[in-house]
């Protein structure tokens, strides 16, 4: 990948089923491969970085992360975890500073290398969220050993329905974020939406301004974890991603699917979006994609006929427009192939991936 691809990754950052930790281990071939270079286990069902953050994992669990952790360095790519606290804003007392700086000591005996603090999903309606919210920023950047910290804020977009699922926002709260964190602070954005079509540039300047900083984006294409969007497969090549971004960012972060192996077929085309600048054509890169990476055996060309011919049944209709015999001729069809790709479609098809209503967002 050339100069104009930013600081590339994927966030696992989702609610609902999550990935196993042996497709987690073979994602950083995938990442590595096609010009990503992080990394970022976030699930919001991990109870030990969300809402039980002050626990400590099972050891089983935290054996697994640091076999991750080391995977990836391995392969020169950056690992990070997100940390949640769930409201701790609320009442940031001094228990719960004790308790925030012995989990970030914690959290330092993996070795990451990006440490986030994410205030996502939680209430915000309250005078004093942005002063406590870069306190704890500040307490979290003098405990943490990793390189970089990146801050999501409780708004993190312009969309109305943020205030309207977790409260009014604060009068000033982005520019007094900006003004109160340190330069090195990096902060998240999804954009104009919770889930954005696209970047404006006259849209991003306006963001730089309010934060005093390039925003490090959170890209919630191709995610479909929400009670609307999981009833769609997101397959498509990414588009209004230009290559122009790179320079109103501080980073690129792709919140991806829970279907794992079928999240690498939009998530091939991204870093080839910048890379390839005015050259790029999404429909040859979604053709590109299914051929590299669902025909890896002969007998799977099939499968990347089958996919491409069903883009719109899963993109554009859904399940919800599918019948009960439409259904059922698209499980026989994907039942013959016995291919993760396949059998993820396969899941989707049968509900096997109902959303968390815990996603108050999508």
């Amino acid at each position: 990948m050339n100069k104009t691809t930013p600081y590339l990754g994927v966030i696992e950052g989702f609610f609902g089923r999550t990935w196993s930790f042996a497709e987690r281990f073979d994602y950083a071939h995938f990442l590595k491969d096609n010009g990503y270079q992080f990394y970022i286990y976030a699930p919001k069902a991990d109870s030990f970085l969300r809402r039980n953050w002050q626990q400590d994992w099972p050891a089983e669990t935290t054996d697994q992360l640091q076999h991750l952790v080391m995977h990836y360095q391995s392969l020169g790519l950056d690992f990070g975890l997100g940390l949640s606290p769930f409201e701790i804003y609320k009442n940031y007392n001094a228990d719960a500073k004790q308790s925030l700086q012995d989990k970030v000591k914690r959290l330092n005996q993996l070795g990451i290398n990006i440490l986030c603090l994410l205030f996502d999903d939680m209430r915000g309606d309250q005078p004093d969220l942005a002063k406590t919210q870069i306190q704890i920023t500040l307490d979290v950047l003098s405990q943490t050993t990793a390189n970089k910290v990146i801050m999501c804020p409780t708004y993190y977009s312009f969309a109305p329905k943020l205030e309207k699922v977790f409260g009014a926002m604060p009068e000033n709260y982005f520019q007094d974020l900006g003004n109160g964190l340190p330069s090195e602070v990096d902060i998240f954005w999804t954009g104009p939406e919770i889930c954005s079509q696209e970047y404006p540039q006259a849209h991003m300047e306006e963001v730089i301004q309010l934060l005093g900083r390039k925003p490090f984006l959170w890209d919630n294409y191709p995610v479909n974890d929400g009670a609307d969007i999981s009833r769609f497969l997101f397959l498509k090549a990414f588009e209004d991603r230009p290559y122009t971004l790179e320079k109103l960012t501080s980073g690129h972060a792709v919140n991806p699917m829970n279907q794992p192996w079928l999240s690498r077929i939009p998530l091939y085309s991204l870093p080839r979006s910048y890379s390839q600048g005015q050259d790029y054509n999404p429909d040859a890169i979604l053709h590109e994609a299914l051929q590299q990476l669902v025909c890896n055996e002969q007998r799977e060309e099939g499968l990347a006929r089958q996919i491409e011919s069903d883009i719109d049944n899963f993109q554009i209709h859904g399940l919800d427009k599918m019948n009960r015999k439409k259904r059922n001729h698209l499980i026989q069809a994907y039942n013959h192939f016995k291919n993760p790709y396949a059998k993820e479609i396969v899941d989707w098809l049968n509900d096997e991936y109902a959303f968390d209503p815990d996603c108050l967002t999508g």
